[in-house]
Parts: structure tokens; C-alpha cells; sequence
């Protein structure tokens, strides 16, 4: 399968070098448009330049895959192509993108640029790791107008600078992505899925346990109870591998297995975040957000007003608190990890915590390298 829209970009990348090198000399800012399914979450992590922008550079016009070769277990596509775009022509040879990244279509339409600019990954994230364990190459429009190639689509291409994972969650900081050339992995042949109710530290004990043992683990997700005011919940772990080894674990484990019709619109509705879990009503508070705690997945339960879905064995812990931001990004600290304001709340609020001072620096530097001139919105 091979489609090409190589006329389109010959026409169009000249065009948006033009429009860079232009505002860089005028001292103007571009904003990055894509297919807008992370959109407000999008413009509020860019510290400058999102809303004052002069110009808008819309992403979705350079679109299309370019190279499909099954056999080598690669794809390579424009930056605007639609993520079912490309999870459909994988799923004609029965190949899919492992970690998972979510659509958020109620928003938008996902962009391959948008999934490795922003870095989201889905549930099996901690068991097949993460978008930039699958980048093999990119290309870039950086702040100077200059076009920049990185990585290749082979495994073996690693000389130099692994710059072309580095693009993963920049969210358009350092310039505009033009393609991306990702691994991909064929689908599993059995997968099943087991319920535990249990609390959610007995869930994270017993997930880093598990995760210790030759056992087909690939995502798990612990939901607190309806009231949320017992401290029980349900654990879901998926098991995903050979016929042989998820039989196995699924007698080794026990709990109650879910039929396949059940399992499948659930782990959809967790990485789309359309759980009702995730919309949860809080009368006459509307400062009241949604954040993204990553955090050591033995980390033990974080004692924050509100209520907690934890995913990855513990590594990823989403809370809906009208608590003060302070008071999370402390506790988040002090559990060793970062936390991030996903959604909603108050909107004066950083999105992220500041890095420490060497880590900012260096991100700084970097930002400077591939954008001089601040064309492009900054994170901090």
C-alpha cells in the first residue's frame, strides 16, 4: 500500500518556509493547527504565543501515508494524516500501534503529528511503553525555516543524535512536523481481561506484584466505587500474548473475567477518557480540574480531596480535585513524580510544574537551538 502526495508537499512546505522565515524577521508568532483533538488542552500548555499568534499554520494539509511496508513492521505518513487513517491501513494486515494513542474525538480529529508532538499514550503504555519508543525517524520545519531530517525507517538507523524522539510531547515548541516514520507491531492472537474488587493501594501492591512475574500484563485501570467515599474500588487488569500464556494467567490470577464485549468498549472508553468517571458533576464549584499525576508506580495512594482513577500498575494517577494546585504539585512531588493540569480548573494555573533549574535550562537551550527567534509558542 503506498499513497503519495509528494506534488503537495513540494508546493506546500516551500510555502510554510516562506511564512517562518518571514515572521521570524518581523518578529511575529505562528500558531500550529492540527486536527484540534487536544486543542484546549493544546493552547494552554504553550506558555507564549497560543492565542496572540499572527499567523495560523493548519497542520491537516499535509496529509496522506507514504510508505507502508508490513513486512519491516513500519509506517510512514505525512504529520496531518488521521489516526484512524493510519490505524485502519494497519488493521488490514492485522498490525496496530502498541502504545495506544487516544483520539479525543469528540474534540477533534487525532493527527499523527498531533500524537507525537503531544506524547499520549493509551493503557498498555506501561507494558509496551510509549510513543517515542516507536519513532524512528521525523521531519521537521524548524524556527529558521530550514527543513530537518532525523532518524530513518529502519531499526538500525541510529547514528547520531536520536533527535526525532526528542519532537515527542515539544506540542509545536520547536517547530512544525512534517512526517513521521513510526514501528509497528502485528496484533496479538488472545487477550482477556479480570476484575478485582479491592482498594486502590491493595490494587497497586498487587499490580507491581504481578508485574514482578512472567505474566502477559498489558494495562490495568483501578476505579474507585460509585460512592467514592469506602476507598473500594475495582481493579481491571488486560492480558494480551499468546493463547497459551493468557489461558494460563487468567487461571493463575483468578477474578472475573470479562466477556469481550463488555472489555473492548471499556479500555476504548479509558484511553478516550469517555468513562463517567471522567465527567463527573461538582455543584457550584467551577474551579474544580482534571490532573495528570505521573508518579513511581509503587507510589503509595495520594491523600487528596476528590477522587482518583489510577492506570499503569500505579504510574499514572488521574484526579478530579478542586483542591488548591500548590497543594497537588507538593504531594505529587514529594511521591516523586510530576503533576499536570490536564483539564478545567482554574485557568491561571501553569499547566506543568516548572522544572528544576538544570532541567530548565537545558530545555531553554534546546528551544533556542531549533527556534532562535520565538516563532514558535514556548512551554516555560
Amino acid at each position: 500500500m503506498l499513497r503519495l502526495h509528494l506534488m503537495q508537499a513540494d508546493e506546500l512546505i516551500p510555502l510554510w518556509q516562506d511564512l517562518v522565515r518571514e515572521a521570524a524577521s518581523r518578529g511575529e508568532r505562528i500558531r500550529i493547527h492540527g486536527g484540534g483533538s487536544k486543542a484546549p488542552w493544546w493552547a494552554a500548555a504553550q506558555h507564549s504565543g497560543a492565542d496572540t499568534a499572527e499567523h495560523t499554520l493548519d497542520a491537516t494539509q499535509l496529509s496522506g501515508i507514504t510508505h507502508l511496508e508490513p513486512t519491516e513492521l513500519v509506517v510512514t505518513a505525512r504529520a496531518g494524516t488521521p489516526l484512524a487513517e493510519i490505524e485502519a491501513a494497519l488493521a488490514e494486515h492485522h498490525q496496530f500501534l502498541p502504545f495506544e494513542p487516544p483520539h479525543f474525538a469528540r474534540s477533534g480529529r487525532a493527527t499523527l503529528g498531533g500524537v507525537v508532538a503531544s506524547a499520549m499514550s493509551g493503557p498498555a503504555r506501561i507494558s509496551a511503553g510509549g510513543v517515542r519508543d516507536y519513532v524512528l525517524g521525523a521531519s521537521l520545519l524548524n524556527g529558521r525555516g530550514e527543513v530537518l531530517h532525523f532518524g530513518g525507517e529502519v531499526m538500525k538507523n541510529v547514528a547520531g543524535f536520536d533527535v526525532s524522539r526528542l519532537l515527542c510531547g515539544s506540542l509545536g515548541s520547536l517547530g512544525v512536523i512534517l512526517d513521521v516514520s513510526l514501528k509497528v507491531m502485528p496484533r496479538a492472537p488472545a487477550e482477556a481481561s479480570l476484575r478485582f474488587a479491592m482498594t486502590q493501594d491493595e490494587a497497586i501492591a498487587r499490580c507491581n506484584a504481578w508485574a514482578a512475574q512472567p505474566l502477559p500484563l498489558n494495562a490495568s485501570a483501578w476505579l474507585p466505587d460509585r460512592s467514592g467515599g469506602s476507598g473500594k474500588g475495582v481493579l481491571t487488569v488486560r492480558l494480551r500474548g499468546a493463547q497459551a500464556a493468557v489461558q494460563a494467567a487468567c487461571a493463575r490470577l483468578g477474578g472475573e473475567r470479562m466477556a469481550e464485549t463488555e472489555a473492548t468498549p471499556f479500555w476504548t472508553a479509558l484511553r478516550e477518557q469517555t468513562l463517567p468517571w471522567f465527567t463527573p458533576t461538582w455543584p457550584g464549584d467551577s474551579q474544580a480540574a482534571l490532573w495528570r499525576l505521573s508518579l513511581p508506580p509503587t507510589a503509595p495512594a495520594l491523600d487528596l480531596s476528590g477522587t482518583q482513577l489510577v492506570e499503569w500498575f500505579g504510574g499514572l494517577r488521574w484526579l478530579i480535585s478542586a483542591a488548591p494546585a500548590p497543594i497537588i504539585l507538593e504531594a505529587a512531588r514529594q511521591a516523586g513524580g510530576h503533576a499536570t493540569r490536564f483539564r478545567g480548573g482554574d485557568a491561571s494555573v501553569a499547566v506543568f510544574d516548572t522544572p528544576q533549574a538544570t532541567l530548565l535550562r537545558i530545555q531553554r537551550n534546546i528551544k533556542t537551538a531549533f527556534d532562535p527567534h520565538g516563532v514558535f509558542p514556548t512551554l516555560f
